[in-house]
């Protein structure tokens, strides 16, 4: 029975995202996540007490992916010995799997979210807050180590972090807006510019 409620929640959740990528979060409506997921009223409310819990957990389900997508990177690159080889490599995951993130995510339900924040509770925007920082302070971390003994040009790492951080996201949106393949061209053209500085 907990395998059958827990698929029917997935269903929901599912359901709701496209939707709210689609018509935004305003326009959603719990008859649509309904109808949409093939599910009932019953079923929604027994799983969400309304659209600000709903909003809450389609949130932490992406931020949960987020946070595996970052350590898995993480993971990979932190036996490299070289802190300046680590951020390029860390640069060049994200190269590699840009293609499969791309197909895997219709859109970004951060932005859907945060654009229509009135509609929101503080705790589901908390929750982006939080991976952005997550991100933030790990790109930071990398930054600072590949930078250490040398000369950073007044580079601050945090804001290096952030400047990463915006070019995953601006080459995701660019890549949405044409549907053209741009999300690893900008993030080699990143790499390549932290090379130079690092060289």
């Amino acid at each position: 029975m907990a395998r059958d409620s827990t698929a029917t929640r997935e269903r929901i959740l599912e359901a709701a995202e496209r939707l709210v990528l689609e018509y935004g979060f305003g326009s959603t409506t719990v008859d649509g996540v309904v109808a949409a997921s093939g599910t009932s009223k019953g079923a929604f409310f027994h799983h969400f007490a309304g659209k600000q819990e709903l909003a809450r957990a389609l949130v932490a389900r992406i931020a949960a992916a987020d946070h595996r997508l970052l350590a898995a990177a993480l993971a990979e690159v932190a036996p490299l010995g070289d802190p300046a080889a680590r951020l390029l490599a860390f640069l060049a995951h994200f190269e590699q799997v840009a293609g499969t993130v791309v197909e895997e995510e219709t859109g970004c339900l951060y932005i859907s979210v945060l654009t229509e924040r009135q509609l929101i509770d503080s705790g589901t925007a908390d929750q982006i807050a939080e991976v952005v920082r997550t991100w933030r302070t790990a790109i930071a971390e990398l930054v600072r180590a590949a930078f250490l003994g040398r000369a950073d040009g007044g580079i601050d790492a945090e804001e290096l972090a952030d400047h990463v951080f915006v070019t995953f996201e601006g080459a995701f949106l660019l890549s949405r807006a044409l549907g053209e393949p741009h999300v690893a061209a900008q993030l080699r053209v990143l790499r390549l510019m932290l090379a130079g500085l690092l060289a």
